[in-house]
């Protein structure tokens, strides 16, 4: 199939209508969906959008949990030439109104997860569906492989979520490339929690449709329907982040492991990092699985690692080996490029790298410059060229001088045998400039105190590095993209500093 073509194409042009293409399992109950039938209903979408907006490049945005509707709309909008917009319905209604004004929105899709803004041209998912869709055939749009296909946007850890403009070209690019390195491509069947309004669930979506393997799908995520579909649907890869693997290891707790559970052959971890403990738990629960640190992001592609030209195997917490030195770069402090073995900042230049964020001219201008992303995350690579990630630039924070990365104190916490996750924020302080505090699970049945605790770090870590305060919680608050939600950690951690703050030392 070529990468040239539309990119809703993934869904067809190939044998075997018949195979089952999508298990959903959103609103309670089991829809199977072969990919003659998903390709169907995606047409039925399409139609329906031409009827209404014609042959222009209208915007469709998708405010919506995880659902066969939700694949439908996203490659059916495609596939009418139009522009796919994936919204997080977890967005305050403030921010969603921004987001739609910022991407032109033509028209929204909601299944009702959150409230829209009355100036929103709103078809309900779950009460106008079946009038809205337009039933037979309908041929792809023809696009061009610089032609817009979709505008993700990013979680707003920073500020105001980013929209990131995306190709049929590009996208198309980053599908395949990932689809050749699977040996056996059409034999698996993949679990999908994280939201498809995010990079890392729409990907995988995209890869086991093209490799004409099986997608079950999640509305959303909770262990213990994680659990259950596993087990239920005999998914033999899972996708996941590394929160949701820590939250499953807490609802498993001592049991036996569930049986299906040793059939997983292969686990993907990605969007946030993780530490040797939890990949250590994970392969507890997974015992003949290989589990990938998958590395991407939406400026520059979901993929850029794979394994060593030479066969030379993967080490654990790496990232992989690049597909091409050409896409890849390290640059140090002084802006110079960074030969062999170091450590700096990860610029990516793939033919999935966006030209820019919508309407953001001046950052735009700070993170692309000649075809480069500056992806602000702290990459190492060895003498083998293996990548490893580190830590994010707008993590990092000055205690003292001294510069920390939240994940260096984060993993010397969970070495701790009874600390099961561990999450660092900084505290601004006049004197420190900022201050580490901690936020720690405890494992089931221990008995934490904050300074036996703090002495044991001492005896590991430089003092600068140690937490001012450590406060125990039951679990880590997770942001709409289940990853960490260091911002709401961080309001946390200054009013645990408020309430009785510790010794500056």
């Amino acid at each position: 199939m070529s990468n040239a073509g539309n990119l809703s194409s993934v869904l067809s042009g190939w044998p075997e209508p018949e195979r089952t293409a999508l298990v959903d399992l959103s609103a309670g109950r089991v829809r199977e969906f072969s990919f003659g039938a998903l390709s169907s209903l995606s047409d039925s979408v399409a139609r329906g959008l031409h009827s209404r907006f014609g042959s222009g490049r209208f915007r469709v945005g998708i405010v919506a949990r995880n659902s066969a509707e939700f694949v439908a709309l996203y490659f059916g909008t495609m596939r009418a030439g139009g522009v796919a917009v994936p919204i997080s319905w977890k967005l305050p209604p403030e921010i969603l109104e921004y987001v739609l004004t910022d991407a032109s929105v033509d028209a929204v899709f909601s299944d009702g997860s959150c409230e829209l803004p009355d100036s929103a041209s709103a078809v309900r998912i779950d009460r106008d569906w079946t009038s809205f869709l337009d039933p037979g055939c309908f041929e792809p749009a023809p696009v061009s492989r610089d032609s817009l296909a979709q505008i993700l946007y990013t979680s707003g850890s920073t500020g105001r979520p980013k929209g990131v403009p995306l190709t049929h070209g590009g996208q198309f690019w980053a599908v395949e490339k990932a689809a050749s390195l699977i040996t056996d491509p059409s034999s698996y069947r993949v679990l999908v929690a994280a939201p498809l309004f995010h990079m890392n669930a729409l990907f995988n979506v995209k890869r086991t449709l093209y490799c004409r393997s099986t997608v079950v799908l999640l509305p959303h995520f909770t262990a213990q329907d994680y659990e259950r579909a596993i087990e239920e649907f005999h998914c033999d890869w899972v996708t996941c982040v590394p929160a949701m693997m820590a939250l499953l290891a807490r609802h498993l707790g001592d049991r036996v492991l569930p049986p299906r559970f040793a059939a997983v052959r292969r686990v993907f971890m990605s969007s946030s990092s993780f530490s040797p403990q939890l990949l250590a738990t994970v392969q507890r629960m997974f015992p003949n699985a290989h589990i990938a640190n998958s590395y991407g992001t939406t400026e520059a592609g979901p993929h850029v690692f794979q394994g060593h030209p030479n066969g030379l195997p993967t080490p654990p917490m790496s990232c992989g080996h690049p597909y091409s030195p050409d896409h890849v770069r390290l640059v140090g402090e002084d802006e110079r490029v960074i030969q062999g073995e170091g450590q700096g900042v990860l610029e990516m230049n793939t033919p999935a790298t966006a030209s820019g964020y919508l309407n953001l001219p001046e950052t735009s201008a700070q993170l692309f410059r000649d075809g480069w992303y500056n992806s602000r995350d702290i990459m190492r690579r060895d003498a083998n060229g293996f990548y490893y990630f580190m830590g994010r630039v707008d993590d990092m924070f000055t205690c003292g001088g001294e510069n920390i990365y939240p994940i260096e104190v984060e993993q010397i916490l969970e070495r701790h045998p009874d600390i099961e996750q561990a999450v660092v924020v900084p505290v601004p302080d006049e004197i420190k400039q900022s201050l580490p505090v901690a936020f720690v699970v405890p494992r089931s049945g221990a008995n934490l105190d904050e300074t036996p605790l703090k002495e044991w770090f001492l005896d590991r870590a430089p003092g600068f590095m140690c937490p001012r305060r450590i406060g125990f919680v039951k679990e880590i608050p997770l942001a709409q993209t289940n990853k960490v939600d260091r911002g709401h950690l961080s309001e946390m951690a200054r009013k645990l500093m408020a309430r009785s703050p510790q010794p500056q030392s």
